[in-house]
C-alpha cells in the first residue's frame, strides 16, 4: 500500500509540473523594482543633488507610469514633484531617457502625439531604469538648475544600484 501511495504522489507531481507551463502560455512574465531599491533610488538621487547645493524631488516610476516612490528633498520647490513625476512619465512611455529626446527634438519635431498627451514633458532630467534590455521603470530628477544635473544626479543613483537591477 506505501508504495502505490508513492507512485499515486509522483504520477500527480509529474502530471503537475507538465501541466504548470501550459497554464502560464497566456501570460506575460515582467519584473518589477521592488520598494527597497525603489526607495534607495529616491534617496540617492536626492542626497546626489544635496550634496552638489540642489533641492530637488526624485521620482521612480514602474513601466504602467505607477509611482513606487517619491522624495521631496528638504527646500525643493513646489512643482518639482509633478515635474519629476512627468520626466519619469516620459521616460518610460517612450522608453527612452529624457536628454535623448531633448536632443532628437532639436532637429526633428516632436509628433502631434507627443505634444497633447498629458504628463509627457520635453526637459532632461529623467532616465530609463533598466534590467539588463528589459525597461523595468524610470527615474526623474526635478529642481537642479538645469536638467543636465538633474539627469546627473539620476544617473549617480541609478549607478549605485545597478548591481541590484540584473
Amino acid at each position: 500500500m506505501p508504495r502505490s501511495i508513492l507512485a499515486a504522489a509522483c504520477s500527480l507531481a509529474a502530471a503537475i509540473a507538465v501541466a504548470a507551463p501550459a497554464a502560464a502560455q497566456g501570460l506575460a512574465v515582467t519584473h518589477r523594482i521592488t520598494a527597497a531599491v525603489a526607495n534607495q533610488l529616491v534617496a540617492d538621487a536626492v542626497t546626489a543633488c544635496k550634496e552638489q547645493g540642489y533641492n530637488v524631488t526624485a521620482v521612480v516610476l514602474d513601466t504602467d507610469g505607477v509611482r513606487q516612490a517619491v522624495l521631496r528633498g528638504d527646500g525643493a520647490g513646489i512643482a518639482t514633484p509633478r515635474v519629476a513625476y512627468d520626466k519619469a512619465f516620459t521616460s518610460v512611455a517612450t522608453r527612452t531617457d529624457t536628454g535623448a529626446l531633448v536632443e532628437r527634438f532639436k532637429t526633428t519635431p516632436p509628433s502631434q502625439f507627443f505634444l497633447k498627451e498629458p504628463h509627457l514633458l520635453l526637459l532632461q532630467g529623467a532616465l530609463v531604469i533598466k534590467a539588463g534590455d528589459e525597461t523595468v521603470g524610470a527615474i526623474g530628477v526635478s529642481g537642479a538648475p538645469g536638467g543636465d544635473k538633474d539627469e546627473a544626479c539620476a544617473k549617480s543613483a541609478l549607478d549605485k544600484a545597478a548591481g541590484q537591477l540584473k
